[in-house]
């Protein structure tokens, strides 16, 4: 199992230096690899919403209900039938 995971392994090394051979020099004095920033507005929507919910849900039923007052024991006196 140890020599099938060391070669898929160099494989996937071998495999990665051969795929960047077509790809054209760095060019001198530039950043290499740095692309803009790109939002996905759908991804930030559906957080938010989601976000937006869970707080909606946890006020409204942090909200509602009574305030619980004061309980008070009563208690019954018995009488000894014995």
């Amino acid at each position: 199992m140890r020599n099938l995971i060391a070669a898929a392994l160099s494989l996937s090394l071998v495999a990665t230096a051969a795929m960047a051979g077509n790809s054209p020099p760095l060019a001198p004095g530039k950043p290499a690899g740095v692309k803009h920033a790109q939002i996905d507005t759908t991804t930030l929507l559906i957080m938010v919403g989601i976000a937006g919910t869970i707080a909606g849900i946890a006020f409204s039923t942090a909200a509602s209900g009574n305030p619980g007052g004061q309980v008070t024991l009563t208690t019954v006196p018995t009488t000894g039938t014995g």
